[in-house]
């Protein structure tokens, strides 16, 4: 009798039923020790041969070798739905892509033609292909075996049982193939990426330091231009009035093409961060996301850009942004995070906030509609000593339900009044995963008015000893 503690994992017992129940059904079929020893070659030679070939041969030579069977290995093609011969024990993988005999047939069941056994071999398809789960069990291929005259007793039951061994291992094997294909075509778009993307971008940066120069030509043109009209004065020249109206509109065209080069600056400047902070080599080698921390003034390099991107699009929407929710709006604290990352859970944040912030009416009968931000120092927040920082987005609007607060960073989760908003349900898990590999964690909470989604971050050092801290310092973490 095995004897497990009371506290193991429920999955323990689930386990433990089902290798009893294995147990039994092998004392069941009542298998030979030459079909035994058939079906524990297939498995060792499964694994030890890593190439589809390869385990097409193994799949056919086995039973040959061990039980003198012939047999054939068909395969359903995954795009055409047509089934073909991938190989046999007569003339190997010679024949592999043929077209079957008239008589063999895809079947959801076993049966028999002419001197042939033929078992359907079964396949998770949703594992390797996008499918519905209500059509993920598929038949993948058939097995046929020959001379079903030389069959014994309880040949065609271990056959079944030997094609239902062949799907569990193809379906895996392919999906290997597919993930190494997967993997080796991650690599080679990251080297795209970097080449293609982020390599040509840096140039837009000589190019706007190029307009700058120019930009700032213009304005010594116009300062020149000033200087002459006041000679023209003092000389009572009679196209001075003229010219200062050129000079005017010089000055004018000067100060537009300023604002919309601050505006292009703006924009690449933000745009870059997030394709290198996104597009990283290192998160496409090690898969999964891989920081760069550095010191930075929060506020200033992560909180306000972000803020700025946003204001008009909120105040477009009739929403007040309230710079007063928060413990420290004052200090601008520095901490060491990835700037980029951190960035983007802002973006996602103040998105949100300007999709969702809803009118509401305040205890004086006013009706408000506003955005708020801000942050706080939770002492003993990760444990004894070990202070956290928390960072707020407030909303006004209706509470989310109870029963969706609990999913709202889940990924694909959207909830009530989501329905003719644009997105996929991406940014709030998004937003986990970031603030997660920070080690810390996020949060929603009903309040008064509204909702507060948080996020809070360990904090190293106390408040005099970060404003003592060096904001050069760079360094990678996984």
């Amino acid at each position: 009798m095995t004897i497990y503690c009371p506290t193991d994992p429920p999955e323990l017992a689930t386990i433990l039923a089902r290798i009893r129940r294995k147990r039994e059904d092998y004392e069941k079929y009542g298998f030979t020790y030459i079909q035994g020893r058939t079906l524990r070659a297939f498995f060792d030679l499964a694994q030890e041969f890593e190439t589809l070939d390869n385990f097409y041969r193994v799949c056919v030579f086995v039973p040959k070798e061990f039980m003198g069977f012939d047999s054939c290995l068909y395969l359903v093609d995954p795009d055409t739905k047509k089934l073909h011969i991938a190989c046999d024990s007569i003339k190997g993988l010679k024949v592999c892509g043929m077209d079957p005999p008239e008589d063999i047939r895809i079947s959801e069941s076993s049966y028999e033609t002419g001197d042939t056994f033929v078992s359907p071999i079964r396949g998770n398809r949703r594992l390797f292909v996008r499918k519905p789960l209500s059509q993920a069990e598929e038949i993948i291929g058939l097995f046929a075996v020959f001379p079903l005259s030389g069959f014994g007793e309880n040949d065609r039951l271990f056959f079944e049982k030997y094609a239902n061994r062949i799907g569990y291992n193809l379906h895996y094997k392919l999906i290997s193939v597919q993930s190494e294909r997967h993997i080796k075509f991650i690599n080679t778009l990251v080297a795209d990426i970097e080449h293609n993307v982020l390599v040509p971008n840096m140039k837009y940066k000589l190019f706007l330091n190029n307009l700058r120069k120019k930009i700032q030509e213009l304005k010594d043109i116009e300062k020149d231009f000033g200087k002459r009209i006041e000679v023209g004065f003092r000389k009572e020249c009679v196209k001075t009035c003229h010219l200062e109206q050129i000079q005017d509109r010089l000055s004018d065209l000067c100060k537009d093409i300023l604002r919309q080069y601050e505006e292009i600056d703006k924009h690449y400047q933000n745009t870059s961060l997030f394709l290198e902070s996104l597009l990283r080599r290192d998160h496409f080698e090690k898969g999964y996301l891989v920081l760069r921390r550095k010191m930075c003034r929060f506020r200033k390099e992560i909180l306000d850009p972000q803020l700025e991107r946003y204001k008009q699009r909120l105040e477009r929407r009739g929403i007040r942004i309230d710079y007063h929710l928060g413990g420290i709006p004052d200090e601008d604290i520095p901490l060491a995070v990835d700037v980029g990352l951190i960035s983007q859970v802002y973006a996602n944040l103040f998105s949100n906030a300007e999709k969702y912030c809803r009118e509401v009416v305040n205890e004086h009968g006013e009706s408000v509609k506003f955005m708020s931000y801000g942050q706080e120092i939770i002492q003993d927040f990760f444990g004894p000593g070990k202070p956290g920082i928390k960072f707020n987005v407030y909303t006004t609007g209706p509470h989310i339900p109870l029963e969706e607060a609990s999913r709202i960073f889940d990924e694909g989760f959207r909830g009530t009044g989501s329905e003719n908003k644009q997105g996929a349900g991406h940014g709030l898990h998004f937003v986990k995963k970031v603030v997660e590999v920070h080690g810390g964690i996020v949060g929603h909470e009903a309040t008064k008015l509204g909702n507060n989604f948080f996020f809070v971050l360990p904090l190293q050092y106390t408040i005099k000893e970060i404003m003592d801290l060096p904001l050069v310092a760079e360094f990678n973490t996984p």
